[in-house]
Parts: C-alpha cells; sequence; structure tokens
C-alpha cells in the first residue's frame, strides 16, 4: 500500500531523514526512516517540507523504514533496481578473466588474482556495512577509506557493492575520485605485469 507523507528530517551529508504520514486516521503516527537508496529518483535531493508517497518496510529491528519513494507529481518506477547493475558484473568478470589469463601464461603471480579476489570481498562487505551504519544513523566509514581499499585492488568489489547495494552509487565527486582509483590501480597492475614479464 502506498503512503502519503511529508520529509520533516533530511541529512544530506549523511544520505538519511524521516517522514511524517499524512494520515488523519490516528493522532500520532510513528515517522518512517528514510535512506537515500530508498528514493527513486536518485538525481533530486529531498527538501524538508516536501510530500512524497512511498511503501513501508520494516528493518532487522523491526522499525519503519520507506521503500520505492517518489516526490509528489512523479510516477512510481516499477523497473527492477537489479537489471539496471549488470554491466558492473560483466565488467568484474571481464577483468578477473584476463587476470586469470595472465596468471595461466605467466605474465602474472597467482597470489595477484587471490589479493584481488581477498581485497575485493572485504571491500565489498565494507561497504555493506557502511550501507548499514548510514540507516542505523551511526558513525560511518570515512569515504578516503573505501577509497583507498579501491587503489589498493579493491575496486571491484566497491564496484558491485556500489550497484548491488546502491551504496556510495550517485556522489559525483566520490565517484571521480573512485576511477581515478581505479585508473591508478590498473596502471600498477600493467607496471606490475611489464615488470614479471622481463
Amino acid at each position: 500500500m502506498r503512503v502519503k507523507g511529508k520529509i520533516t528530517q533530511w541529512d544530506d551529508d549523511k544520505g538519511f531523514g524521516f517522514i511524517q504520514p499524512m494520515l488523519k486516521v490516528t493522532p500520532k503516527v510513528e515517522r518512517v526512516f528514510l535512506h537515500a537508496t530508498a528514493l527513486q529518483n536518485r538525481g533530486r535531493r529531498p527538501q524538508v517540507g516536501e510530500v512524497v508517497t512511498y511503501s513501508i518496510a520494516k528493518d532487522q529491528q523491526g522499525r519503519s523504514q520507506a521503500q520505492g519513494v517518489t516526490f509528489a507529481g512523479e510516477k512510481q518506477l516499477v523497473k527492477s533496481v537489479r537489471a539496471t547493475g549488470s554491466w558492473p558484473l560483466k565488467v568484474v568478470l571481464l577483468f578477473f578473466l584476463l587476470l586469470a589469463g595472465a596468471c595461466w601464461f605467466g605474465e602474472l603471480h597467482y597470489y595477484v588474482l587471490a589479493g584481488y579476489a581477498g581485497l575485493s570481498l572485504l571491500t565489498f562487505i565494507v561497504y555493506a556495512s557502511d550501507k548499514q551504519k548510514a540507516k542505523n544513523g551511526r558513525w560511518r566509514t570515512p569515504e578516503a577509506t573505501l577509497q583507498l581499499m579501491a587503489l589498493i585492488g579493491g575496486w571491484p568489489g566497491a564496484l558491485l557493492a556500489q550497484h548491488w547495494l546502491r551504496h556510495k552509487s550517485k556522489k559525483r565527486p566520490f565517484l571521480f575520485v573512485f576511477w581515478l582509483m581505479v585508473l591508478l590501480n590498473l596502471a600498477a597492475l600493467g607496471y606490475l605485469g611489464r615488470m614479471s614479464g622481463v
């Protein structure tokens, strides 16, 4: 069931806030947690006082949180969020296939492949943890830490987390630095491959 409400609190830096349902049936209605990932229009930032419509779900602690949030006058999207996140998986799979091929032909050591896999898994877990912290309003993982993890080889996991978890996937300054870290990492990998082939 879709519910109409008004945004009563929003912290753009942390990416979350609260919605007060506009129901007149009961005098006291619980406010609903709103996270940036629940917005269907990611290009628009919420403002206090704006009217939105949404569905209500429960988090692991049983608290109400908004899902599929649309601003007043916008139509609800019915396409799957997962469907838009298929290209990162293809990029990551291609990268690991090329990396495995380089190891197979002796251009790189297998520990490089294992290192990328391990760092990617760790980075994905850190992104998931950071998203959960954002939902719960807890102390966040510094963006510099996420970028460093991408630089040292965890960028495939970061890329999957950005698109599958919808975390850090819309902040342009962050993404600019992220892709710079990816390019620097690939440049270092290419240099390592040349050195090992000498």
